[in-house]
């Protein structure tokens, strides 16, 4: 198959490429590289070789998409921090560009449309399981656009045009564009770099976390799956075994990572963004996208990169690695406007 995958330079993208094309696609990018300062490693691998349409979702248009059998649609905000910074702008980017960018790949013939969504759909739900016919909660600018997405979407879909929603567990997992903001990623960088496990909340908010090789594969298998497996389903995408409560990941790291002990951050507290994933149907549907990854081994895998480098907090809580404090410093630096373009554009512009 020939698809299209946005944000194909970005920490899950960069992971995906080579997953499908050891599965025989031809991949073509579409990434405007906004991270290319946050690279981890010497390169972003085979995500850096293929086609770059370089352009930005907001300006896509059906020529830039004929030909393509599916699009695989990674692009977008990617956390609460950055979906934080100006609410409009995140439903411009990850709300109103990804109907406008669906629409444009159904007018060109596209027949699949894979939207990379988001278990913060769920914000608050608690401590009991729920699963993809769970109630929204978005707590989050972020979690709202991913909401507003999914509803977008199942607008679109017809007989022609088979839009996918892929309700995404929080990731973890090494890549060369490495995101330190995720749960795993963060205590593990934590104590390796300190010798102390950072708790930034008292510990009790249950979160659903994946491996991105799995979130990777997961999507692999909706895009090659018939039509009557997927048109218009949502799948959770993850492990229902991996639900853990986050003092239980602290743990975890803290047994990893030696001679570290777990501490709280000053002003810690309880965090009412809990929610707790049933991930069964996608398993039952597609057995090949069982979980490979388990955290602990994640943990061990970056703790022995880490180990190699000399990162300190500033590296990836700062600008170097942190996706916020990096578009801040672009901006301040007048490498991109505040609507997340090149230069001093106008916020109209988003």
């Amino acid at each position: 198959m020939r698809i299209l995958m946005t944000g194909h330079l970005g920490y899950i993208g960069t992971v995906a490429v080579p997953v499908f094309q050891e599965h025989g696609h031809e991949i073509v990018g579409m990434d405007t590289d906004l991270f290319s300062g946050c690279t981890f490693g010497p390169s972003v691998g085979p995500a850096g070789s293929i086609p770059n349409l370089a352009l930005d979702i907001r300006d896509v248009e059906p020529d830039h998409l004929a030909g393509f059998d599916a699009v695989v649609h990674f692009a977008g905000l990617s956390n609460h921090p950055l979906g934080d910074m100006d609410p409009a702008l995140t439903d411009a980017i990850n709300h109103r560009a990804t109907i406008r960018l669906a629409g444009a790949a159904k007018r060109a013939g596209v027949t699949r449309f894979v939207f990379s969504s988001s278990c913060a759909n769920y914000g608050a739900a608690g401590d009991d399981f729920i699963d993809e016919a769970g109630a929204f909660a978005p707590m989050k600018p972020y979690g709202q656009s991913k909401v507003d997405a999914e509803l977008g979407l199942a607008k679109l879909a017809d007989e022609r045009f088979s839009p996918v929603l892929m309700r995404n567990a929080t990731a973890y997992g090494v890549s060369p564009r490495l995101r330190f903001d995720l749960v795993v990623n963060n205590l593990t960088a934590w104590a390796h770099a300190t010798g102390e496990v950072l708790m930034k909340s008292d510990g009790t908010p249950w979160r659903p976390i994946v491996h991105i090789e799995d979130i990777a594969r997961a999507f692999l298998a909706v895009v090659e799956a018939p039509r009557d497996q997927v048109h218009m389903e949502a799948f959770n995408v993850g492990s229902t075994d991996q639900n853990y409560r986050v003092m239980d990941i602290a743990r975890m790291v803290a047994d990893v990572v030696p001679n570290t002990r777990i501490v709280f951050a000053p002003n810690a507290g309880p965090d009412p963004l809990c929610y707790r994933v049933n991930c069964d149907k996608l398993l039952a549907r597609f057995p090949q996208a069982r979980a490979r990854w388990t955290p602990r081994r994640a943990a061990e895998s970056l703790y022995a990169l880490l180990r190699t480098m000399n990162l300190e907090p500033k590296d990836f809580e700062g600008e170097r690695f942190g996706r916020r404090p990096n578009v801040l410093a672009q901006i301040a630096a007048g490498r991109l406007s505040g609507a997340l373009r090149p230069g001093r554009v106008s916020l109209e512009a988003a």
